[in-house]
């Protein structure tokens, strides 16, 4: 994935907005208000970075995985850390739509109640294939 699909990805969550509040070529994604998800434009040192939440343990595993999953800047607590992937293309895109989706479960899974279930609820609708009609034939 380049920026543009993580964008395009991102967006296509439900109820996801994008802000730029660090300056240009630094959009941040959120639902419900939060964070969940970072882009960092490539500079001379580095190439484009993606910044999520993941959960602590399978952090620990990504790290293990991929050399372009570092830890990211911010709270590195007991049950969720924030990763930074370099979008260098040694992650497959499967697992980078992954990390954005549990991500965004995360901020979702912290969000009041009332919100949290509709916000699930969106997302389950979204994820299932549409029922196929009578009509549509076998």
């Amino acid at each position: 994935m380049n920026p543009d699909d993580v964008a395009a990805y991102a967006l296509g969550l439900p109820e996801v907005s994008e802000e730029e509040p660090w300056g240009p070529h630094r959009p941040v994604y959120k639902v419900g208000g939060k964070i969940f998800a970072t882009l960092a434009a490539a500079n001379t040192s580095q190439p484009d970075r993606l910044s999520v939440k993941c959960e602590s343990t399978l952090a620990l595993h990504l790290y293990d995985q991929y050399p372009a999953v570092r830890p990211g800047y911010g709270y590195q607590g007991p049950h969720w850390h924030w990763i930074t992937v370099h979008l260098d293309g040694t992650v497959p895109d499967q697992e980078l739509a992954e990390m954005i989706t549990h991500s965004w479960q995360c901020v979702v899974d912290g969000l009041p109640r009332t919100a949290r279930d509709r916000l699930r609820r969106l997302h389950r609708d979204q994820a299932q294939p549409p029922a196929q009609s009578w009509a549509d034939g076998p």
